[in-house]
C-alpha cells in the first residue's frame, strides 16, 4: 500500500475516547439521567449559596406572625367575638369587669400612661410569606433553604469521607492480601455485625450534636460498602499487565495502588458516592429528628421534621410540605442519576 494511502487512512481513523468521554455521551443520550444531573447540580449550587451566606441568612429572624399560613393558601380565621351588650363569643356572652371590679386596673392605667416613655424596637411583622411562618414567626421558606444547605453539607462531606476511608482500607486489603487483608476484614466484620441504625445511634450518643460530629459519625459507619467493592476490584486489578509493567519500571506500591489502579476504578467510586449521598442525607434526617443530629441553634431537614408532629396536631402543615418537596426532589434525582451513571460508565455497555 502506498505511503500516502496509509497516512490518509490513519488520519481519518476516529481517535479513541476514554471511558469518561464515552460515559458522558451515553449520559447525555439518557434524558432522565441528564435532567437528574442538572437537578443535583442545582441543589449543590443552592447548598453552596446557603453555606456562603448568600441565601437564607435571616432564617432565624421573626419576620411574620406565628403560624401564618402561606400567602397562596391563606385560610379565613373564623373567630366569634362579642361584647356584654348583645354579642356572644364562642362559649357564650363575654362578661367584662368594670374598673372598680378589676384588681389590676390601676396598674394597667399607669402602664398605659407611661408607655410613651419607653421605646420598643419591634420589627414590623408580615403575613405575606411564600411558605408561611413557624411557631416563632420565622419564614418557613428561608428555614427550608437553610435546612437544605445543612443536609447537603452533611451528605456531601460525609459521603466524600466515607468513600475516601473505604477506598484506602479496601486498597490496602485487596492489594497486599495476607495478614493485612485478614486484619482489615476482621475490622470490617466488626462494623457490619451491628445494625446500621443501632451503630449510628451509639456513635451519635457518645459524640454529641453538631456539624462536625454528625459528618464523622455518618462517615465512620458508612464506609463498609465502599471497602468491600474496592477490595474486590484491587484483588482483580493487581495481577493485570499494566500493574506488572508499572512494577517493572520501578513504581512503588503506593504508586501502583493510587496512580495506576485507582483511576481505573474511579467510575465505580462515583456511583458509590451518589448512593452514599442519598443514604447519608436520610440518616441525617433520622438522627436530627430523634435529637442526635445538628445543634440546637442549627436547622436541617431532620430538625424541621421534628417540629412537624406538634404542628400537624394544630393544623399547621406548611413546614412539612416544604421539606417533603425539597427532599423528595433531591432523593429522586440522585437515585435516577445513580442508575444513569451505572449504565453510562459500565465498560461492558456498547
Amino acid at each position: 500500500m502506498p505511503t500516502s494511502n496509509v497516512a490518509s487512512s490513519a488520519a481519518t481513523e476516529p481517535a479513541s475516547r476514554s471511558l469518561w468521554s464515552l460515559g458522558w455521551q451515553r449520559l447525555k443520550r439518557d434524558r432522565v439521567g441528564y435532567v437528574s444531573l442538572w437537578v443535583v447540580v442545582f441543589f449543590m449550587v443552592l447548598g453552596a449559596a446557603v453555606w456562603s451566606g448568600l441565601l437564607a441568612r435571616g432564617w432565624d429572624q421573626e419576620v411574620g406572625n406565628p403560624n401564618t399560613a402561606p400567602m397562596w393558601a391563606a385560610q379565613e380565621k373564623l373567630q366569634h367575638t362579642g361584647t356584654s351588650d348583645g354579642m356572644e363569643g364562642a362559649t357564650g356572652p363575654i362578661i367584662r369587669l368594670t374598673p372598680a371590679e378589676d384588681p389590676i386596673a390601676d396598674m394597667l392605667a399607669a402602664a398605659e400612661h407611661n408607655k410613651s416613655k419607653y421605646q420598643t424596637m419591634e420589627a414590623p411583622k408580615t403575613d405575606a410569606l411564600i411558605l408561611g411562618s413557624d411557631q416563632r414567626g420565622r419564614s418557613v421558606f428561608e428555614k427550608v433553604l437553610q435546612g437544605t444547605g445543612t443536609s447537603m453539607l452533611v451528605g456531601i462531606f460525609g459521603a466524600l469521607l466515607s468513600v475516601a476511608l473505604g477506598t484506602v482500607l479496601g486498597a490496602f486489603a485487596g492489594y497486599f492480601g495476607g495478614k493485612t487483608d485478614d486484619f482489615l476484614m476482621w475490622f470490617y466484620s466488626v462494623f457490619t455485625s451491628v445494625p446500621d441504625m443501632l451503630l449510628l445511634l451509639a456513635f451519635a450518643a457518645v459524640a454529641g450534636r453538631g456539624f462536625t460530629t454528625l459528618i464523622l459519625v455518618l462517615s465512620f459507619t458508612s464506609w463498609t460498602g465502599v471497602f468491600r467493592l474496592v477490595r474486590a476490584e484491587y484483588m482483580k486489578q493487581r495481577s493485570r499487565e499494566y500493574v506488572q509493567a508499572a512494577d517493572a519500571i520501578g513504581a512503588s506500591h503506593l504508586s501502583r495502588m493510587f496512580v495506576h489502579i485507582l483511576p481505573n476504578i474511579s467510575h465505580l467510586l462515583l456511583v458509590q458516592f451518589s448512593l452514599l449521598l442519598v443514604g447519608l442525607i436520610k440518616y441525617e434526617v433520622i438522627l436530627s429528628f430523634l435529637g442526635f443530629g445538628v445543634g440546637v441553634k442549627q436547622v436541617s431537614w431532620g430538625s424541621i421534621l421534628g417540629e412537624v408532629p406538634t404542628e400537624l396536631m394544630q393544623g399547621y402543615w406548611w413546614q412539612l410540605l416544604g421539606v417533603v418537596i425539597m427532599m423528595s426532589t433531591l432523593v429522586t434525582a440522585v437515585s435516577m442519576l445513580t442508575d444513569a451513571l451505572r449504565d453510562a460508565l459500565d465498560p461492558k455497555v456498547k
